[in-house]
């Protein structure tokens, strides 16, 4: 074994500096290796056959059916930022999809929302903002068309001064609806999603990096039961990936692939 070893080496073994600048050199790419922000983490399962993956980029930008979070009065408003901020995804939707045509988002909501009750109405006198008809946590309604739809989940309770405000309950109940309404009707093809539930009241003692790892095990979980699709892309702010430890998401994605098999 020494003559095999030693094949691969000097005959004169190094001195101790250049064993030290050796060992400086190594702790040195080891160290930058750490440093350098990983922006994509991909975990392929087998039971059933799909594909997770955490990405920092534009949810806007992915080739693939879209989920947006609502509000359970599926407001819409963005003028002056009173019902709906202009800059969240929501926003967003209306600004990029729709092109600031809100008539046409609301008239499509109305449409998909046609055969789902309200679970109750307020009186404008108490929402003086907004819509009034209120919507179950976990409602989905699918909007647009192939190949891109939007599936918009009520995943929160918009307050009558006009503060959206969730739980954990009410999260995983509205993700576990959406779980369902993509099994139904994504035919098992990509889907993207934002860090649905950051920023929101009553979710503040859940860090980026916890409400990272509620949406997976909820999508792996439900996958048990069947494949929800083929391939769920969570996409990250960039400005939120401080926030977020991704070699650990690696390591959670790869020990609930494990579990999976296991099943």
């Amino acid at each position: 074994m020494l003559q095999f070893v030693g094949q691969f080496f000097p005959r004169t073994f190094p001195g101790p500096g250049t064993v030290t600048g050796m060992s400086v050199a190594a702790c040195l790419v080891w160290g930058l290796s750490r440093a350098r922000p990983v922006l994509r983490v991909e975990q392929v399962f087998r039971h059933p056959d799909m594909r997770v993956v955490v990405e920092a980029g534009d949810v806007f930008d992915q080739p693939a059916h879209l989920v947006v979070g609502f509000c359970d009065t599926f407001d819409t408003a963005t003028a002056d930022g009173a019902v709906i901020n202009s800059g969240s995804v929501q926003g967003q939707l209306l600004s990029r999809r729709y092109d600031d045509d809100v008539q046409r988002l609301d008239a499509e909501l109305v449409a998909a929302l046609a055969g789902v009750p309200p679970a109750g109405r307020e009186d404008r006198d108490r929402k003086r903002l907004g819509k009034l008809d209120r919507y179950p946590v976990g409602t989905v309604a699918v909007l647009g068309t192939r190949p891109r739809l939007v599936f918009a989940v009520a995943y929160s309770r918009i307050g009558n001064d006009c503060v959206a405000a969730s739980s954990v309950e009410e999260l995983w109940s509205g993700l576990s609806r959406l779980w369902d309404a993509l099994h139904r009707h994504a035919q098992l093809e990509r889907v993207a999603m934002p860090l649905v539930g950051s920023g929101l009241a009553r979710l503040d003692h859940l860090d980026q990096d916890s409400l990272l790892r509620l949406i997976l095990m909820s999508f792996v979980a439900r996958s048990r039961e069947g494949a929800v699709c083929r391939e769920l892309r969570v996409v990250v702010r960039p400005a939120d990936l401080e926030r977020i430890d991704m070699r650990e998401v690696r390591a959670f994605l790869g020990g609930l692939a494990s579990g999976l098999d296991r099943v």
